[in-house]
């Protein structure tokens, strides 16, 4: 069971970041009518911020309930999702800044309390190889975004379900 439930919360991970923020968002980005290197620099903005929030996400997870945390990073990334079309759709590069700095904290947040609970469920000697199948479920789960938000633009002429039904 445990094993089930961490690789399909990571499988949504693998969907949310890899597979539609690094396929799709600049695309989407130009599709509003952002130039390539805005979109470009907001994507690097985000992994700037990556760096601060997984930073902290380990912190945390040695400190707190990671069952806990990755229930709150999974709600402020699907609902960052959500929001994305709206900040494009403002025409406004504050709201495409905004999000770029909350999606980026979250963006590899999940990883320690992910490592944190592979290691309570199948303990130390284990861990390394179940860790190694959870990840490969996040690739699968990449996999997954990347050619569907590709079909939903083929079916919409738009990303916008890509992103609001991951953020779901």
């Amino acid at each position: 069971k445990e094993f089930w439930l961490l690789a399909g919360s990571f499988f949504i991970c693998g969907l949310s970041t890899s597979g539609l923020i690094g396929t799709h968002f600049i695309s989407y980005c130009i599709s509003f009518g952002i130039p390539l290197v805005v979109a470009a620099s907001m994507l690097s903005f985000m992994g700037v911020f990556d760096l601060i929030g997984t930073t902290l996400s380990g912190w945390l997870s040695d400190r707190f309930d990671n069952r806990w945390l990755l229930f709150w990073y999974y709600i402020l990334r699907g609902a960052s999702l959500v929001m994305l079309p709206f900040a494009l759709a403002s025409g406004s590069y504050v709201w495409l800044v905004v999000f770029s700095i909350f999606y980026g904290l979250d963006w590899i947040a999940t990883v320690p309390p992910t490592i944190g609970l592979t290691r309570e469920a199948f303990g130390i000697e284990k861990s390394a190889m179940m860790y190694g199948w959870i990840v490969a479920a996040h690739q699968v789960g990449a996999g997954v975004a990347a050619f569907s938000g590709g079909v939903i633009y083929n079916i919409f002429s738009s990303y916008t379900w890509a992103f609001v039904l991951a953020g779901g």
